[in-house]
C-alpha cells in the first residue's frame, strides 16, 4: 500500500493517482523538501505549533522549479504528510506505553478505572475514520479535477500534524 496512513479506499485511490502523476515528472525533477522549515517554526512558536503545519511543504513548493504545478504541490504536501505521520506514530507509541503502564499500576492498586490503553486505541481509530472522511470530502470539492489529489493530501497533512501535536502534548 503506497500510503499506509490513509485507510479510506477513496483516499488511497486519490493518493495513488497522485503518485502516478508524480512518478513521471517528479523522477526527472527532484522535489526540494526538508522538514527544517516546520521544525524552525515550531521552535519559534511555542503554544502555536499548529500554525507551523505546512511550512515545509510551502518552502518545498517555493524551492522546487514548477512549484505551483499540481505535481509538485502534491509531492511537497505528501512529503510533509509523511513527516507528520512519523511524528504521530512516535507520539502514539509513547502515549500507548504510558497508558499500558498506567493501566498496570491501576490494576495493581485495585482501581477499576476504564483502561487508558483501550480508550487511546479507540480514540485513534475514530480519528483515522474522521480524517479519511474529511479528506475524501475535501477532494470531492474539486469535482474530479486535478486539484482533488493535492486537496486530499493537504487535508491529511494538516489533520495528521494536528493529531501528532495533540498526542505529543498530552500529559497525564
Amino acid at each position: 500500500m503506497p500510503y499506509p496512513g490513509l485507510r479510506d479506499p477513496r483516499l488511497r485511490v486519490l493518493a495513488a493517482a497522485c503518485a502516478l502523476v508524480l512518478a513521471g515528472p517528479a523522477q526527472a525533477q527532484d522535489l526540494i523538501f526538508s522538514p527544517a522549515g516546520t521544525e524552525a517554526c515550531i521552535a519559534e512558536a511555542p503554544g502555536a505549533e499548529a500554525s507551523c503545519i505546512g511550512a515545509s511543504a510551502q518552502a518545498c513548493m517555493l524551492d522546487t522549479p514548477g512549484g505551483s504545478s499540481t505535481v509538485v504541490t502534491g509531492g511537497c504536501l505528501e512529503r510533509e504528510r509523511l513527516y507528520w505521520d512519523a511524528r504521530l506514530n512516535a507520539a502514539y507509541r509513547a502515549r500507548m506505553a504510558e497508558a499500558r503502564a498506567a493501566d498496570a499500576d491501576a490494576r495493581a492498586q485495585g482501581y477499576r478505572a476504564p483502561p487508558q490503553e483501550d480508550a487511546l486505541r479507540e480514540m485513534q481509530r475514530a480519528w483515522i475514520a474522521f480524517r479519511d472522511a474529511r479528506c475524501t470530502w475535501a477532494a470531492s470539492l474539486w469535482g474530479g479535477g486535478t486539484g482533488g489529489g493535492p486537496a486530499a493530501i493537504g487535508c491529511a497533512m494538516q489533520l495528521t500534524g494536528e493529531q501528532a501535536l495533540y498526542l505529543e502534548h498530552t500529559v497525564r
